[in-house]
């Protein structure tokens, strides 16, 4: 009886002394966790997306007391919180405490939201405040380093470059998309192409940055045919890859479903030069289709990568599978999946199960979306396919904001890569690999040309 207590006492007591699986403790406490992200925050990240306006044009200025500046309510208020929470406006010139007052309630019922989280971070590791606990006199000199930081775009540089550790940014200047321009000695240049579907009339423009039709004019081109439109289209490739453009990117997802049929040019040839009142929506869609497959072929043509806006759209026509047909039908396209298809990151999983050799997954912006998401979606897509074909972005408008989301993806990586790790399913020294992939390899791997603009390490 003696034997059979001790020997029970001592399984239970082995029991004890092994270390828990990290699926049974707290991921982010456990050595493995802080190893892989110590070599994760290493990595001078390529960052596949993001808006950063330029420096004078930073959405969020505010008129305060002092001037115009950025402030703490330019930081929420230009944040995805927003889609969570509802911020007190912030009314020309006043006061902070009067804005204080009526503002310092705005987050009680987001606190658990990822949209939350990420900017938490941003003031918890760049100015010391712990917005959980923020106190009155905290908040306002928040505030005021907050105004004092954005009077130079030193601190901007600062955050994205170092805190951030940021070596290469991808910029979508979908405020101003055919202007081919640049502001940042970091930014790599994105030819965001969502307004071209439009092209059938010149009236479909009040922006003349998205209008091909202004770029015509400006370059001397005849636009009065659909002949004329798809030679526009060309010289638009060539002007964007002269400038520096390394890829494609289109927000469509937004405005319609995802579904492009195949469609012939005489079908589109019929709305073009008509007004969309003298339209039907069947005839709109074929123009659209029609369009954007040629971008799809034009993509190939000048190996520009098509990072393509999935899911979190159209909830109702956003489903990435709806571009299978696409995608199938166009296999020298470079196909970026963005935002994981969230929230079908599994059916996205599937469809690089089955074409991974002309499509990647980017997991921009979807651990800020739900950072529970993005772990299930980081450990079924590494079960799923190679490593090699995983992105990120922060998709971002301001410093604080790129900072949040970049600490929120590396932790998000490092807590799957430890568990992984830790229940014996990867080795440690593979698990650094794919964190340094994922946030930088694989970019190089996919944009070889990011090889020339390298400044803090060549690989």
């Amino acid at each position: 009886m003696y034997h059979r207590y001790f020997s029970m006492f001592m399984i239970v007591a082995s029991w004890l002394a092994t270390p828990m699986p990290a699926s049974a403790q707290a991921t982010r406490q456990t050595e493995t966790y802080r190893r892989i992200k110590v070599k994760i925050d290493a990595v001078p990240a390529i960052d596949t997306h993001d808006h950063l306006w330029p420096f004078e044009r930073l959405p969020g200025y505010r008129e305060t007391k002092l001037g115009k500046g950025m402030n703490l309510s330019s930081i929420w208020g230009n944040s995805y919180w927003t889609q969570v929470g509802r911020l007190t406006p912030w009314q020309p010139k006043m006061e902070f405490e009067d804005w204080w007052k009526d503002a310092k309630d705005d987050w009680d019922n987001s606190r658990a939201t990822s949209f939350y989280r990420y900017t938490q971070i941003a003031l918890q590791d760049l100015y010391g405040v712990d917005w959980d606990h923020v106190t009155d006199a905290q908040a306002k000199e928040l505030d005021r380093k907050i105004f004092d930081n954005y009077r130079d775009q030193k601190w901007l540089n600062h955050v994205v470059t170092e805190r951030s550790n940021i070596e290469l940014m991808f910029n979508d200047p979908y405020w101003a998309r055919l202007s081919f321009q640049t502001t940042y000695p970091y930014e790599v240049l994105v030819f965001n192409v969502t307004s071209l579907v439009s092209g059938f009339h010149a009236s479909e423009y009040g922006n003349p940055f998205d209008s091909p039709y202004e770029f015509a004019t400006k370059h001397g081109l005849p636009l009065n045919s659909m002949d004329d439109f798809l030679k526009v289209l060309d010289r638009l490739f060539l002007e964007a890859k002269d400038n520096g453009a390394v890829c494609l990117k289109s927000t469509l997802a937004y405005q319609r479903t995802l579904k492009f049929d195949r469609v012939t040019k005489e079908r589109a040839e019929a709305a073009f030069g008509k007004r969309r009142t003298a339209l039907t929506p069947e005839q709109i869609k074929d123009f659209e289709d029609f369009v954007f497959w040629r971008l799809c072929e034009l993509s190939a043509q000048y190996e520009l990568p098509f990072q393509i806006h999935t899911g979190h759209g159209r909830i109702q026509s956003s489903n990435p599978l709806l571009l299978v047909d696409l995608i199938e039908a166009n296999l020298k396209t470079k196909f970026i999946l963005f935002h994981g298809g969230y929230p079908w990151v599994g059916e996205t999983g599937a469809i690089l199960l089955r074409h991974w050799h002309h499509v990647w997954i980017d997991s921009v912006w979807l651990p800020s979306l739900s950072y529970s998401m993005g772990k299930r979606a980081y450990h079924e897509w590494l079960e799923q396919m190679p490593s090699t074909r995983i992105l990120w972005g922060g998709d971002c408008n301001h410093g604080e904001g790129i900072y949040g989301s970049t600490e929120l993806t590396r932790r998000c990586i490092a807590e799957v890569l430890a568990e992984k790790v830790d229940r014996g399913d990867l080795v440690e020294e593979h698990a650094d690999r794919i964190g340094k992939q994922i946030m930088r390899d694989n970019a190089l791997e996919l944009f070889p040309q990011l090889k020339d603009r390298l400044w803090k390490h060549k690989p």
